[in-house]
């Protein structure tokens, strides 16, 4: 019985294409819309998970954290804390401090903008970036606050430095620096676009840039193997509110973060993207929905005498729901799979396209969301679908077969 109502619901869809697209555009543009934003969304999150676990749980990292009453107070957060922290508790082994800035970076007539990052010989162990070409900084170049740098491959790129870029000089804004290594390709996250920086050894930046902007820092730990996480957070947080003078009612003037905080954030920020987008084009999906309803309406009308045949020769009511029921489901189920295809294809467009001017990360389609696209679309085609089903179930069927 299922099978024969599904073949005479392909058969009716067949019969009438054009009309048929015409009631699932409103589906498939709902559904099209749902997974693309979630594909995009979902390839942030997949990128940053593997970032952030190709790091491993030993990292952690401390931001300033000013008082929301006056934002334009940054507290101090220096070497030296690091430092004192690395001296007085028991389970990190080693950091980084990072500074941050923005430089313009010059290579004959090329000419290029980056992020400049200062750090320590640390910084490839701890956030697992390592040289791909070259060298990382020595203890010498620390030592003799040498101008020297590492480039992402998007610098080497822009700057034209060609296939040996090792070796060559650059200008980063007024300083001329030689190139001694070339970081391994990472790709864009939310976080920025990781292939596309330049790194030099912090003692130098503090010559440079001088010491009065070093003292609003990012410091990056790491900690032993198989460390206690909360333990080790607590003995931080101990150690920087005694260097700071902060009295016990007074909150942290810094903010930690472990590798599962940070994941957690990030999923919690994209997974409400996610909602709020699927929130509002689940409205299309229910005009798509009523849009099925009204053209089963006027197929129930067009085939009166049909039903009434059926009916006549012994098929229940039953038999008649169920079929137009089933041809409902088809119908937007169609423009489901439809819309799942669509919706890969838009979010690899919208990538390519955007990918011109900003680095995105691969879209990523989950089966959940498949599945749950279509699932929802079987679901709009009962809802939908079981009215005009009713009331074709319902055709007296003498009435039916005078019908013209």
């Amino acid at each position: 019985m299922f099978t024969e109502n599904l073949k005479i619901a392909l058969r009716a869809i067949r019969a009438n294409k054009m009309r048929s697209i015409l009631t699932v555009l409103g589906v498939m543009i709902g559904v099209a819309a749902v997974i693309a934003v979630v594909s995009i969304v979902q390839g942030f999150q997949y990128k940053i998970s593997n970032d952030l676990n190709q790091i491993g749980a030993s990292f952690i990292e401390v931001f300033p954290q000013g008082d929301r009453r006056n934002p334009f107070q940054v507290p101090e957060l220096t070497i030296d804390d690091a430092a004192a922290v690395r001296r007085q508790t028991t389970s990190i082994r080693d950091f980084t401090p990072i500074f941050v800035t923005s430089g313009e970076t010059r290579h004959g007539d090329a000419r290029h903008s980056v992020q400049v990052y200062a750090v320590n010989r640390s910084y490839p162990e701890i956030v697992n970036h390592w040289v791909d070409r070259g060298r990382f900084f020595t203890p010498v170049d620390e030592e003799q606050r040498k101008r020297v740098c590492v480039v992402g491959i998007e610098v080497v790129k822009e700057l034209e430095l060609g296939d040996e870029p090792i070796g060559k000089i650059i200008q980063i804004d007024a300083n001329t620096f030689t190139i001694v290594g070339v970081l391994e390709k990472k790709g864009g996250s939310l976080g920025g676009n990781q292939d596309d920086i330049v790194i030099i050894p912090f003692p130098t930046a503090v010559v440079l840039y001088g010491s009065q902007n070093m003292r609003a820092l990012v410091l990056a730990f790491q900690m032993d193997q198989n460390a206690d996480l909360e333990l080790t957070k607590n003995q931080v947080r101990d150690v920087l509110r005694a260097r700071h003078n902060i009295a016990k009612e007074k909150p942290d003037d810094f903010r930690i973060l472990a590798q599962e905080e940070i994941l957690e954030t990030v999923s919690t920020v994209l997974g409400s993207v996610t909602w709020i987008m699927g929130a509002v084009v689940g409205v299309a999906l229910l005009v798509g929905g009523i849009g099925i309803m009204n053209i089963m309406l006027v197929s129930v009308t067009e085939r009166t005498r049909e039903i009434g045949i059926r009916k006549s020769i012994g098929a229940r009511r039953l038999d008649v729901l169920i079929q137009f029921v089933i041809e409902a489901i088809v119908l937007s189920s169609l423009g489901g799979l439809i819309g799942i295809i669509g919706g890969f294809l838009l979010a690899t467009l919208t990538r390519f396209i955007i990918g011109r001017w900003i680095d995105l990360p691969p879209v990523h389609t989950p089966f959940w969301a498949i599945g749950g696209a279509f699932a929802f679309c079987g679901f709009l085609g009962i809802l939908f679908g079981i009215y005009p089903a009713a009331k074709a179930s319902k055709l007296d069927p003498i009435e039916a077969l005078r019908y013209e």
